[in-house]
């Protein structure tokens, strides 16, 4: 696909990525899947949902300029196990002329359940620069198609979602209850 005549393209509400099996080489000494390949799971929906936009390798070549992870909250839900099919799904929350803020879900491809979930703001960079840039006007065009497409999804259960220990009463530290 051409990343710059993304404009015409249909945006799935929310955008589901193709579908890879958990890597043997990703289990960890608990016997699941090791919490980095569940960002290499996210970061590869990322990309195919961002090659819809118009973001994509040919992008970065010609324009010079890509997609930043500022950050990602990730919450595990489930483990995933070798050879297990996942799918991740992406929401785009919202954006400006800079950012795109987005919710991505991995899920198992065939049973549904969901293993894990990213909240991640990505920054729009000038890679000569190595600074925060304006996207270029038909990307903001594509964006907005997306955003259009997305904005009949529910709010994702637990966006904007802060970790904390919850306040109990704690050997050695008196007045916590």
């Amino acid at each position: 696909m051409n990343e710059h005549a993304a404009s015409g393209a249909f945006f799935f509400a929310p955008f589901v990525s193709s579908t890879r099996r958990v890597d043997p080489a990703w289990i960890d000494h608990n016997g699941h899947m090791n919490m980095a390949y569940y960002h290499v799971l996210f970061d590869h929906g990322v990309d195919e949902a961002c090659l819809m936009i118009g973001i994509g390798q040919e992008y970065v070549a010609t324009r010079k300029s890509g997609l930043f992870v500022a950050e990602a909250h990730v919450h595990y839900r489930r483990e995933l196990l070798v050879t297990m099919p996942v799918r991740a799904t992406v929401q785009l929350v919202d954006y400006d002329d800079k950012r795109l803020h987005l919710w991505t879900e991995l899920r198992h491809a065939e049973e549904g359940w969901l293993a894990a979930t990213c909240e991640t703001m990505l920054l729009h960079v000038d890679l000569g620069s190595r600074k925060v840039s304006t996207f270029p006007a038909d990307i903001i065009a594509n964006v907005a198609t997306m955003k259009a497409a997305h904005s009949g999804l529910p709010r994702p259960e637990g966006l904007g979602r802060v970790m904390r220990m919850p306040p109990r009463a704690r050997p050695g530290r008196p007045g916590i209850h």
